[in-house]
C-alpha cells in the first residue's frame, strides 16, 4: 500500500510521535551509515495511526546483533541481551526503552510454539510473519517512509483482525496468536475476519503446546482492555476458553437462581462490566483481581445445581465451591499467590450481603463481615453491588439502599472501632501475665476468645476485658 494510502492525519501523527522523541530518526540515520535498514514496526505503528497511547518502541533492522550493539552504543545510557539467540538487543535512552530485532524468517515445529530462528533478508520477511496486519505495518527510519503490504490500513478502517499469511498456518505456527486475536478484540474494538474465526474455532486445541504462563498474560491483557466482554465471547464462542478457562464457557448452560431466564454466563458478563464501572472506587484501575473475582464469582454452580419439587433449581453452597475451583484454575495458570488468595476470598464471601436482609445484623455480625473481608473490603463492596443484574427496578433499587444502608453502618463503627484492624482489647503478652502461663496453644486459645468478645461486644477496655478473660479461663479449667 502506497504512502499515499495515510491520511493527512495519519501522516501527522506519526510525524508527531517521531517529533517528540527525536534520537528516534538520528538512530535511523545512524544504522544508515552502518550501511543497515532500521523501522519502527508493530504496536507503535498502529497506535499512532489509531492516535492510541503508548511510549514504548519496537524495531527491526537488518544489522545482526553484534552490529546493532556496535550502532546504539552512542545512544545507549545502557544495553541488554537477554534475547540476543531471538536477534533482539535493548537499550535505554533518556528515560526511553527500545527493543531493536534483527529481521526475522522463522520455521516452527509442530510440536512448539518456539521458532528455530532464523535472521532475515528483507523488511518484506519480516513483516508477513507478524500476528495481524494491523500490526505488520512499519516505518523506515531515517526516510519515515510508511510500509504497509498487507493491508493493515485497510484492516484499521474496516475495524477488523486479519493475518498477513493464512490464518491456519499462522496459528500453526503460533497458538498464542488465537489468543492475542481475543485480546485485540478487546483492547481495539476489532472484530476478527471470517477465516480467522475460523481457524481459531478449527486449531483450538492448538493451545496446548502453548504456556499455562504465556496464556496467563494474554487473558491479563484482555481482562484489563476497555472492552474485556468482548474478547472473553471471541474466547468462548472459538473453543479456545474451553481449553484454558473452562469453567467459563461451563456457565452456559446453567441457570442463575434469580433470574431463572438469564443463563449464569451471561450474568457473569454483566457482573465484570458493571464491577468495571466501580473500579474508581479503588486506588487503582483497570484492577485485575476484582475483575476475575467478577468474571469467576458463580464458577460454583455447575458444581452445585440441583432440581428441586416445582422446578426450581437451587445453587447451594456455590460461593465456598466456586473459591475452590478458583483457586485451583488460577493456580493453573501460574497466578501469584496474592492474586489467588484475594479472588478465592471475594467468591467466598460474594454471598455475605444477602444475609443482611433489611439490616438485621447486629453490630457484631458487621463487625465480622468486615474482618472476614480483610484488607478486600472494598472490592467486596464493588463485587456485591455488582452482582444485582435484576431487571426489575424496584428491586434493584432496594438491594442498592440495603448496600448503602451497610456501608453507613460499617462507616460509623469503623469511626468508633478502627475495624479495619480489629484487636482483643489485650495482647499476648498480657494474656500470659493475666494467667501466669507460658507460650504456647493456650495463649492461642485464649486470644481467640477475646477476639470473638471484642466482636460480640465492641470495645470493652483492658479491665473489663481482664476479668472476662478470667472467667473464661476459670471456666475452662
Amino acid at each position: 500500500m502506497s504512502e499515499n494510502s495515510l491520511t493527512a492525519q495519519q501522516r501527522q501523527r506519526l510525524d508527531a510521535r517521531l517529533d517528540a522523541t527525536p534520537f528516534l530518526v538520528e538512530l535511523g540515520q545512524a544504522f544508515a551509515a552502518a550501511g543497515h535498514e532500521l523501522a519502527v514496526v508493530g504496536g507503535p505503528v498502529r497506535d499512532a495511526v489509531l492516535d492510541r497511547p503508548g511510549n514504548d518502541w519496537d524495531f527491526t533492522t537488518s544489522a545482526l546483533p553484534e552490529m546493532i550493539e556496535t550502532i546504539v552504543a552512542p545512544f545507549a545510557d545502557t544495553t541488554w541481551d537477554m534475547g540476543r539467540e531471538f536477534g533482539t538487543i535493548g537499550l535505554r535512552h533518556a528515560g526511553h526503552e527500545l527493543e531493536i530485532t534483527t529481521y526475522r524468517s522463522d520455521e516452527y515445529d509442530a510440536s512448539s510454539r518456539k521458532p528455530q530462528v532464523r535472521f532475515g533478508q528483507t523488511l518484506d520477511a519480516d513483516l508477513s510473519r507478524r500476528d495481524f496486519a494491523v500490526n505488520a505495518m512499519a516505518v523506515r527510519l531515517p526516510s519515515r517512509e510508511f510500509v504497509d503490504l498487507f493491508g493493515g490500513l485497510a484492516d484499521i478502517e474496516a475495524q477488523q483482525l486479519r493475518t498477513p499469511i493464512s490464518a491456519q498456518i499462522s496459528f500453526s505456527d503460533d497458538p498464542l496468536r488465537m489468543m492475542r486475536a481475543a485480546r485485540f478484540s478487546a483492547q481495539l474494538g476489532f472484530a476478527v475476519a471470517d477465516d480467522v474465526r475460523a481457524a481459531m474455532t478449527e486449531m483450538a486445541d492448538r493451545l496446548e503446546i502453548v504456556s499455562a504462563e504465556r496464556m496467563r498474560i494474554e487473558l491479563d491483557k484482555t481482562l484489563l482492555a476497555a472492552d474485556p466482554v468482548a474478547g472473553l465471547r471471541l474466547l468462548v464462542d472459538t473453543g479456545l476458553a474451553a481449553q484454558m478457562l473452562p469453567e467459563l464457557p461451563a456457565l452456559i448452560l446453567e441457570r442463575d437462581e434469580h433470574h431463572r431466564h438469564k443463563d449464569v454466563y451471561e450474568h457473569s458478563l454483566i457482573v465484570l462490566e458493571q464491577a468495571m464501572a466501580l473500579e474508581h472506587r479503588l486506588d487503582e484501575s483497570p484492577d485485575l483481581v476484582i475483575r476475575l473475582a467478577a468474571l469467576l464469582h458463580d464458577i460454583g454452580k455447575p458444581k452445585t445445581r440441583r432440581f428441586v419439587e416445582g422446578g426450581t433449581v437451587t445453587f447451594h453452597h456455590h460461593d465456598v465451591v466456586g473459591a475452590k475451583l478458583a483457586r485451583k484454575r488460577l493456580k493453573a495458570l501460574r497466578y501469584s499467590n496474592d492474586v489467588i488468595d484475594q479472588v478465592a476470598m471475594l467468591v467466598e464471601l460474594h454471598l455475605r450481603f444477602h444475609g443482611y436482609g433489611s439490616g438485621e445484623w447486629t453490630d457484631s455480625a458487621v463487625r465480622r463481615y468486615v474482618r472476614d473481608a480483610g484488607d478486600q473490603l472494598e472490592r467486596l463492596h464493588i463485587l456485591t453491588r455488582a452482582d444485582s443484574t435484576t431487571r426489575n427496578q424496584r428491586k434493584a433499587a432496594r438491594l442498592q439502599r440495603t448496600y448503602d444502608d451497610l456501608e453507613a453502618r460499617i462507616a460509623v463503627l469503623a469511626d468508633q472501632e478502627e475495624l479495619a484492624s480489629i484487636r482483643p482489647d489485650l495482647d499476648g503478652t498480657q494474656i500470659m501475665e493475666i494467667l501466669g502461663i507460658g507460650p504456647g496453644r493456650e495463649v492461642g486459645e485464649a486470644y481467640r476468645f477475646l477476639l470473638d468478645l471484642r466482636m460480640d461486644r465492641g470495645p470493652l477496655g483492658e479491665d473489663q476485658a481482664a476479668e472476662a478473660l478470667k472467667a473464661f479461663w476459670s471456666a475452662r479449667s
